[in-house]
């Protein structure tokens, strides 16, 4: 039995353009998540989701209907992240071992910036997402797109495979791989993975606030979620590792993204 989505693609392949908008409504929040996870700036994640829908839409008419739309779309998603990187991602991508010197620097046990327990809610909610995120781009673009594909998206090792057109046995070597590099790192350096690491959101703020790499007055991650720091060690189920991602909630994609598309279909 088709499902709402699937009905929704073949009656937009037929020249219904109200059904193509509601297509789009439904996937561009899951395009830009994938994309902000892969990108970590939501500039370039606003940038790529634009591209990517652009792609669908062009491209729905290959659409077999042998599949779930949304895999689809993913399977499109991701090969296009795997070839365009976005310009911040890029420059700020380091090596493991350059990061782990980053979370070194800079540890403060009392915040200069401010005392207002409000804001600083906000604030160690938003190093504790931005480091977390951060540490994604130490990984190759192929390892971390299967990490996020699995760990954080929480696809199969079969499904993720085919959504990047390798083999399952393939896609299980760098799941692997991909597990264990960021196990290992959050399990010698992440307070959160484990409470033995002096590391701390809270010493971190004002060391990222003066590298500019937290902007207090503009936050990207914190105003959009509920504390996820205070859900890590709610998920019993999973190891803090992978609970640490999957504690971050899914971010609404920007409004003006809509709109372009629209104007550029020329959609009322």
């Amino acid at each position: 039995m088709k499902d709402k989505l699937n009905i929704l693609v073949e009656k937009a392949n037929l020249g219904d353009r109200k059904a193509l908008e509601l297509v789009i409504i439904e996937i561009k929040d899951l395009v830009f998540n994938l994309s902000l996870k892969m990108l970590l700036f939501p500039e370039d994640a606003k940038d790529a989701t634009q591209e990517i829908l652009i792609k669908v839409i062009t491209h729905l008419s290959t659409f077999n209907n042998k599949s779930q739309f949304k895999s689809w779309v993913y399977s499109v998603a991701t090969n296009y992240l795997l070839t365009q990187k976005g310009k911040r991602s890029k420059e700020f991508a380091m090596p493991f071992e350059d990061y782990a010197d980053l979370i070194d620097l800079g540890q403060s046990n009392e915040v200069r910036y401010s005392k207002n327990e409000g804001e600083l809610s906000l604030l160690e909610e938003e190093v504790k997402v931005s480091c977390t995120q951060g540490l994604l781009l130490c990984l190759n673009d192929l390892d971390r797109i299967v990490y996020i594909l699995t760990d954080i998206l929480e696809f199969n090792g079969v499904e993720g495979a085919k959504i990047l057109k390798i083999t399952a046995e393939n896609y299980r070597q760098i799941l692997s791989r991909s597990r264990k590099k960021i196990r290992s790192f959050l399990n010698n350096k992440c307070g959160l993975a484990n409470p033995k690491n002096p590391c701390r959101c809270t010493r971190k703020i004002d060391f990222l606030i003066d590298q500019k790499i937290v902007n207090p007055k503009k936050l990207r991650f914190a105003k959009f979620s509920n504390r996820s720091i205070d859900l890590v060690h709610q998920i019993s189920d999973l190891e803090n590792s992978i609970a640490i991602y999957r504690s971050t909630p899914s971010f609404p994609a920007p409004q003006a993204i809509l709109k372009e598309i629209k104007k550029t279909l020329n959609i009322d």
